[in-house]
């Protein structure tokens, strides 16, 4: 197996997993919100948690994710372009660099979960 074709199927299935995982993200949340709204009756408990403090949990979960993404993007930034340069002199080293890649994108998805930690508090 010839290294153009060992990268086509390499990719191949890295576009499969993506769109797998994407689906399964947005079935997940389409459940999710069929659900919500059989429970739309009854009284939140967001409701009985002051303003400020819900506004402000909004703003810093919205803030970290941001944060997050932007850290992760500069990070993909440089660490891409080193991997394509040195996967351009040696093709070897395809699969260390996709692991430092995504190890850089690492940093918005834990944005993400400090996310989620923060609106989980809320109730």
């Amino acid at each position: 197996m010839d290294k153009k074709s060992r990268f086509l199927k390499i990719m191949k299935i890295s576009v499969l997993c993506v769109v797998i995982i994407s689906f399964s993200l947005l079935f997940i949340s389409v459940i999710k919100v069929l659900a919500s709204t059989a429970v739309v009756n009854q009284q939140s408990a967001i409701s009985k948690i002051p303003v400020p403090v819900v506004t402000w949990a909004f703003a810093s979960a919205a803030g970290v994710v941001a944060i997050g993404s932007i850290g992760a993007g500069i990070a993909v930034a440089y660490v891409g372009s080193a991997a394509l340069g040195a996967i351009g002199e040696k093709p070897d080293l395809f699969g260390r660099a996709l692991i430092l890649v995504a190890l850089a994108e690492g940093i918005a998805i834990y944005g993400v979960i400090i996310a989620m930690m923060i609106l989980g508090r809320l109730g």
